[in-house]
């Protein structure tokens, strides 16, 4: 290995590198994020390049890395004993017997607009909501071909990593979309609800019902939105947890996390629950504030949400 490639695997230096603040917050995050490496890579929760992606000065690759190593950390921290295999998705956890699989994603801002990434406060931005869900939806389409597979290659599932009777969740961390150059944690979209319900479930903007002889508000909802228009013209779906054809997946686990989550930082955190799952997991499982679930109504599904079990840490 030449000079040059051992600075590079240098993680102290690495770490100072991305983060040079030389006051005492920097110090001890600097410390911290050392203490979340080691753990991890010591643990062999990475892949064999892990510490490479680490000390990538590319955000990209840092990020999907980091964002492994963060919530490997949560789990970790909420009794919930995480592996890697050889083979396979990012972590596993045998929960009372049950194999959970967690695929984790960081999507990139491809086509997010410069005025909304842009450092600075005080400014004012249009909120590209519908680029932004594109992202998130683009991440779990992604997630979930990789499970399914297609007619030219087998996914997890067909090779037999993934069994019949295990559950798969797809991680999206969404900090590589914030505003402000990462200052604003931001999982919901223009509907209130987080992304993962509006690419999951279909749901849309609020709409107002306004009475056509006395133009008075009668009612409001939230409008059906099944696509999404992308900017060459097609759409892409936004309704997976609607479709039988995705029942291999049984939840999406939503956050918006950073490296400052290790200094005790809350960040928000949900789980949407997929209703048709094969293999669904159970509610209070992961880390999160809130939990989504749609109920069966015969003719159509009921959309709501209950606590999770970092509920109390939210209204803190």
């Amino acid at each position: 290995m030449s000079n040059g490639e051992t600075r590079a695997l240098d993680l102290p230096a690495a770490i100072g590198r991305r983060y040079p603040n030389q006051g005492e917050h920097g110090a001890t995050l600097r410390t911290a994020l050392e203490g979340a490496y080691r753990t991890f890579l010591d643990a062999g929760l990475g892949d064999r390049d892990a510490l490479q992606k680490l000390c990538s000065p590319q955000d990209a690759v840092y990020w999907q890395q980091l964002s492994e190593v963060l919530l490997a950390d949560q789990l970790q921290k909420h009794s919930l004993a995480a592996i890697h295999p050889r083979t396979g998705p990012d972590l596993l956890v045998d929960q009372d017997g049950t194999r959970i699989w967690i695929e984790i994603v960081t999507p990139e801002p491809t086509n997010i607009p410069e005025a909304w990434l842009a450092p600075g406060l005080g400014v004012v931005r249009a909120f590209p909501h519908e680029a932004l869900l594109l992202r998130w939806t683009a991440a779990i389409a992604a997630k979930a071909s990789v499970l399914l597979g297609n007619e030219e290659r087998p996914g997890y599932l067909g090779n037999g990593v993934v069994g019949a009777a295990d559950a798969y969740v797809v991680a999206v961390n969404g900090r590589l979309l914030r505003s402000a150059d990462g200052v604003f944690p931001e999982l919901n979209g223009i509907s209130q609800f987080p992304f993962a319900v509006e690419a999951t479930f279909g749901v849309g903007p609020m709409q107002v019902h306004i009475d056509r002889e006395t133009l008075k508000a009668v009612g409001s909802d939230h409008q059906e939105r099944f696509h999404i228009p992308k900017p060459n013209g097609a759409s892409v779906s936004a309704y997976t947890f609607l479709d039988p054809a995705f029942a291999a997946v049984s939840a999406i686990w939503a956050v918006d996390v950073d490296e400052s989550v290790l200094l005790g930082r809350v960040q928000p955190m949900a789980v949407v629950h997929n209703p048709l799952a094969t293999n669904p997991i159970p509610t209070g499982l992961l880390p999160a504030q809130v939990e989504y679930r749609a109920v069966d109504k015969g003719d159509h599904f009921q959309l709501g949400h209950l606590d999770g079990r970092l509920a109390e840490v939210r209204q803190a």
